[in-house]
């Protein structure tokens, strides 16, 4: 089993991947604000079109499954992912996986 540091960088990027991919526009149309909150946990803002869309922790876990799959190739369903706040790097994911 391998771990895998996803970068706050990297989780917007892999939201913004899977927005696109679902809502048929470019990525570079989705803008991400990831955020944390100690009563409700990991959220993002994300706006496509000054659309706000607020997305919770199971949405952001599902961009990161995608953002696995299409980007490093590796399965999505058989990765463990935890999300956690990191004092200097902001949110980060680590992905347990086989490869």
């Amino acid at each position: 089993m391998e771990t895998i540091k996803i970068s706050e960088q990297e989780i917007v990027d892999a939201i913004c991947l899977h927005a696109a991919h679902k809502r048929e526009v470019s990525p570079h149309d989705v803008e991400v604000e990831l955020m944390y909150d100690d009563d409700y946990g990991f959220s993002a803002e994300m706006y496509i079109n000054d659309r706000k869309i607020v997305l919770i922790t199971a949405n952001m876990i599902e961009a990161l499954r995608f953002w696995l799959d299409t980007e490093q190739g590796v399965d999505p369903f058989s990765a463990g992912l935890d999300l956690q706040l990191d004092d200097e790097e902001g949110i980060v994911a680590y992905a347990k996986v086989n490869r």
